[in-house]
C-alpha cells in the first residue's frame, strides 16, 4: 500500500519559512556532498578491481587512504568512508 500526500500551495509556504529558519548545513556536511559525486567513479574503479583480484583487495581494505590517492583521489574521511561501506567493511 502506498501513501499519497498533496500538499496545497500554503503547505509549501509554511514548509519553505520552516526551512528558513534552520541553520545552514555544517562546512563539513557541504564539503563531503560536494566531494562525493566526483569520488563516485574512482570508488567504483576501486571496487570493482577489488572484486575481481583479492590480493588487490587485501591491499585497499589495508591502507584505503592510499587506494584512493593512488587513483588520483583525495582521501577525505567522507571518501573514505564511501569505499568502506561499498567494500563491506564499514
Amino acid at each position: 500500500m502506498r501513501l499519497v500526500v498533496e500538499m496545497t500551495g500554503h503547505d509549501e509556504e509554511r514548509l519553505a519559512a520552516l526551512l528558513r529558519l534552520l541553520p545552514p548545513a555544517p562546512a563539513g556536511w557541504v564539503e563531503a556532498a560536494q566531494q562525493l559525486p566526483a569520488a563516485r567513479t574512482v570508488i567504483d574503479s576501486i571496487v570493482a578491481r577489488a572484486e575481481a583480484d583479492a590480493a588487490y583487495r587485501a591491499r585497499v581494505l589495508s591502507d584505503l587512504e592510499a587506494a584512493l590517492e593512488a587513483e588520483g583521489h583525495e582521501a577525505s574521511p567522507s571518501v573514505v568512508a564511501a569505499l568502506r561501506i561499498r567494500l563491506g567493511n564499514g
